[in-house]
């Protein structure tokens, strides 16, 4: 789809009020508000809410991996800390919201309501499981596949941790967790 600034400006403010608010508490209404257009223009760009939510998941899922893959340039030697950079960037991730993973709360709202939403949100939680297999094989880490789901448990225990456990060190610990499962303590 050829995203037309009206288009733009509707994702913008379709993301962030999803993440902010909930998707099933928003309507259409409030995002046409937001945008300054009219509901007419949302359904002639995306077709209806759940095009709009489908949107804004494959948005963020671009912007998350975007994220990541600057983390990640940051630590070119492939290696333990290429895997830890990916906590890292979960932390420099989550810093800028405060509602968890966007993708957790769109499953926990729309599962049974979206096979579309559901798809893209599992597509990303692949991503991850597949992102740190990736990054062990290059390491030269035995098993990568298997290592990869666990660390992709650890990285979304983490983001439950910090924020709906509030535990101020959860990223520290899935970085230590990191290390320790990678025989690297520290």
């Amino acid at each position: 789809m050829t995203m037309t600034p009206a288009a733009h400006r509707i994702l913008d403010a379709a993301s962030e009020l999803y993440y902010d608010r909930g998707i099933n508490s928003v309507g259409m209404d409030l995002v046409a508000e937001q945008a300054g257009t009219t509901k007419k223009t949302i359904y002639d760009r995306f077709g209806s809410k759940d095009g709009l939510v489908v949107a804004y998941l494959e948005a963020r899922a671009e912007r998350w991996r975007e994220h990541v893959e600057r983390q990640l340039a940051t630590v070119p030697a492939a290696g333990v800390d290429r895997v830890v950079a990916v906590v890292d960037a979960l932390d420099s991730w989550l810093a800028a919201g405060t509602r968890g993973c966007g993708f957790v709360n769109a499953y926990a709202e729309l599962s049974t309501q979206s096979a579309a939403a559901t798809s893209v949100v599992r597509r990303e939680k692949d991503w991850v499981r597949r992102l740190y297999a990736r990054l062990l094989a290059e390491a030269g880490v035995a098993a990568p596949d298997a290592l990869g789901r666990q660390l992709a448990i650890i990285h979304e225990g983490a983001i439950v941790a910090l924020t709906a456990g509030g535990s101020a060190d959860a990223l520290d610990d899935a970085r230590a967790a990191t290390r320790a499962l990678l025989g690297r303590p520290g």
